[in-house]
């Protein structure tokens, strides 16, 4: 079977989920990893070539797709140097800082032929793709509201990346995107209205915040995420005929259908931790052996749109990072 030969540029945590999972997938292997500090011990541990920079791994012939594992503030500059290079990206959520950067991606990845998608695992689980399968049937009549929260508990020091502006820190962006993105598997469509409340850290960034969406019709979502806070994962759909209920939706392995009068249906895909990403992979590999420049599950106009959102969300709470940060011009 063919396979796409993929490297990895950055070496954290997120990396090693990435490494695992491509493990269980038949048509993608994993041949290199490029980090500023951590390249030798993770090619080492996963039996990869390791490289010191990132421009050598991109530089390597031998390698067909880049998946993108740096913080934030370098995914556009890291993205732009692969597309240049030729390589195919997945890049880890959120793809930009701000919608503007993701439409110079866009634009310069058709002029390079290239793949380009956003790393959002949860929109390719078994799970997720169950719940639109219901909601495609109508199961539970019109759905009136998504009600999703993301928390992350624990205490994060200022210079964390997480709290830290100059990474593009804030809950946000790290946490916020998949609340807005299984509201968006749900209503597939730009919102009417949105409002938000938000509560800022020291360092100026979002803790948390709440944020009511109307996508028009009668829909609406309330959405929260928020650091250094406990609360449950999970998302409620309602609607006219009864709800679905996902706990921990962001890795999503069962759901619960509740219709009126009946008895609660439920519906099991479990997975090892060491297969969280082989979903989202195995459809990436897929789409460049077929020579796809875009995914039809996660298009970049989807990305785009939910962008679009949290850039709404950040002007309202005057959420702006440094202008290097924010810049979407090309070098």
């Amino acid at each position: 079977m063919a396979k796409v030969n993929w490297g990895i540029i950055g070496c954290g945590n997120i990396a090693h989920t990435f490494a695992k999972s491509i493990a269980h997938c038949a048509n993608a292997q994993l041949i290199g990893a490029a980090s500023e500090q951590r390249a030798k011990e993770f090619a080492t541990h996963y039996s990869v070539k390791g490289y010191e920079s990132y421009q050598a791994l991109m530089q390597c012939p031998h390698i067909d797709a880049i998946y993108i594992a740096n913080t934030h503030e370098q995914h556009f500059k890291t993205i732009a140097q692969c597309l240049v290079h030729d390589k195919h990206v997945l890049s880890e959520k959120p793809i930009t800082v701000n919608a503007q950067q993701l439409t110079t991606l866009s634009q310069l990845a058709e002029q390079q032929n290239c793949f380009l998608m956003e790393g959002v695992w949860m929109r390719f689980l078994p799970a997720i793709v169950k719940l639109q399968q219901l909601l495609s049937e109508g199961v539970i009549g019109k759905v009136h509201s998504v009600n999703a929260n993301f928390s992350l508990a624990g205490n994060f020091a200022d210079s964390h990346r997480l709290m830290n502006p100059a990474t593009a820190g804030g809950a946000l962006l790290d946490l916020g995107i998949y609340p807005i993105s299984i509201a968006d598997v749900v209503f597939n469509k730009a919102p009417e209205q949105i409002k938000s409340l938000v509560h800022k850290s020291t360092t100026g960034v979002d803790e948390r915040s709440v944020t009511l969406i109307n996508y028009g019709q009668g829909q609406f979502a309330q959405l929260s995420s928020a650091l250094q806070q406990n609360g449950p994962t999970e998302a409620c759909i309602l609607g006219e005929h009864g709800y679905i209920r996902i706990a921990e939706f962001v890795g999503a392995q069962s759901l619960e259908l509740h219709l009126n009068a009946q008895q609660v249906q439920q519906f099991d895909f479990s997975f090892n931790d060491d297969e969280n990403f082989k979903f989202e992979i195995a459809h990436v590999s897929e789409c460049i052996l077929q020579q796809q420049t875009q995914s039809n599950v996660l298009p970049l106009s989807t990305s785009l749109r939910v962008m679009h959102i949290m850039d709404t969300l950040r002007a309202q709470w005057q959420l702006k990072y440094s202008d290097s940060v924010e810049a979407h011009e090309l070098d």
